[in-house]
């Protein structure tokens, strides 16, 4: 059985715009995303959008990969929408060929910030199922949780590590959902997501 979709959801206390801006502009989105070091556009798609190189840097290695994404910055209900399509040839990546989104949809006082994506495993489902894919899943939320405190505080999101667990206000992975309320993660994927370009 293929292990499930991860899904991350966060309310913050932030107007969409400000949301949008800290999370689509490439140069802000790896100062608290634990999952990329650095994030270099590469040019733009004929479809819209454009496609990028990734890196995460680890103590022994750096991993590259290559990735398309578009915006969709305007419908009818308010909301925006992110589609991503990313790939590495990296033997150390644990993730292969993956798609996803990001929806931002706004709400009183602020704007619900949630995700939802998938990859092929590199190093074995069983593997996957059992560590990479919960680490990534908590990587994930730990840093929406990061980038909450710094829309709503002002708080900058390199005054956080993963280490500094005795300090107050510190990001918590618990605070965000991890599972959608309809238990299909990838059913609520934007159309662009089918149309975006590969890697």
């Amino acid at each position: 059985m293929r292990p499930a979709a991860i899904y991350v959801r966060t309310v913050i206390r932030a107007d969409l715009e400000t949301v949008w801006r800290m999370t689509q502009d490439t140069s802000e989105h790896p100062r608290w995303d634990l999952r990329f070091s650095r994030i270099t556009p590469l040019e733009k798609l004929d479809g819209g959008g454009y496609r990028f190189r990734y890196e995460l840097r680890m103590p022994l290695h750096t991993i590259l990969g290559t990735g398309t994404s578009n915006g969709e910055r305007r419908r009818p209900d308010g909301s925006r929408t992110s589609a991503l399509k990313f790939s590495t040839l990296d033997r150390l990546s644990p993730l292969g060929d993956g798609r996803g989104y990001w929806r931002y949809v706004p709400s009183d006082g602020g704007t619900i910030f949630s995700t939802g994506y998938d990859y092929e495993p590199r190093w074995g489902r069983l593997l996957d199922r059992v560590m990479i894919r919960p680490l990534v899943g908590w990587m994930t939320a730990w840093s929406f949780d990061r980038l909450r405190i710094w829309a709503e505080t002002g708080v900058e999101p390199e005054a956080w590590t993963v280490l500094a667990f005795w300090k107050p206000g510190r990001p918590r992975a618990s605070r965000c959902v991890r599972k959608p309320s309809n238990g299909l993660v990838m059913d609520d994927a934007p159309a662009t997501l089918d149309a975006l370009e590969a890697p």
